[in-house]
């Protein structure tokens, strides 16, 4: 039995030490997510008065950093910089455009297309972000908004350029 209890321990010890270290990898647990568009103006619009996001700085990358950085062929870029609270630990969703079309066809569903296709943000209440919405003449996807268990609704739209938004919280 005490050889058992033993064991259980180092084996306990062993899997806390493997979750620390691989928690320690990072310097934080906020994830920052580039987004490009279409139309930048109609992407802002769409975040900040539909979704309700708040914009909490911008910045521009160079020619020369773009080249070096391997994000662009040298191509310089303006950055803003959404979150859905200004705090400190809320995500980063930075949103740029080139001014062109995506070369992939715009998604009807979540399986037309690989990569990100949805983003989930869980809310107090559905009932502003309906009434934004409808107020912007933003497509509910399905037969949304549908109940998700008990308490919560579930509601999808699309950003313009096609990435699905999904929305959970009740309805009031």
């Amino acid at each position: 039995m005490k050889r058992l209890t033993l064991i259980l321990a180092i084996a306990s010890i062993a899997t806390l030490s493997t979750l620390t270290m691989a928690q320690s990898e990072f310097s934080s647990g906020l994830i920052g997510v580039g987004v490009v568009t279409k139309d930048l103006q109609k992407s802002l619009d769409f975040y900040l008065n539909v979704i309700g996001m708040t914009k909490v700085g911008e910045f521009d990358v160079d020619e020369k950093f773009g080249k070096s950085s391997g994000l662009t062929d040298e191509v310089a870029f303006h950055v803003d910089i959404l979150k859905l609270q200004d705090s400190p630990d809320a995500n980063q969703w930075k949103i740029m455009s080139f001014g062109k079309a995506g070369s992939h066809p715009m998604p009807k569903y979540i399986h037309d297309d690989t990569g990100m296709q949805y983003v989930t943000i869980m809310v107090n209440s559905l009932e502003p972000f309906l009434k934004r919405i409808k107020k912007h003449n933003v497509k509910l996807m399905g037969d949304t908004p549908i109940p998700l268990g008990e308490k919560n609704h579930f509601v999808l739209v699309q950003d313009p350029d096609g990435t699905i938004i999904e929305l959970i919280g009740p309805l009031n």
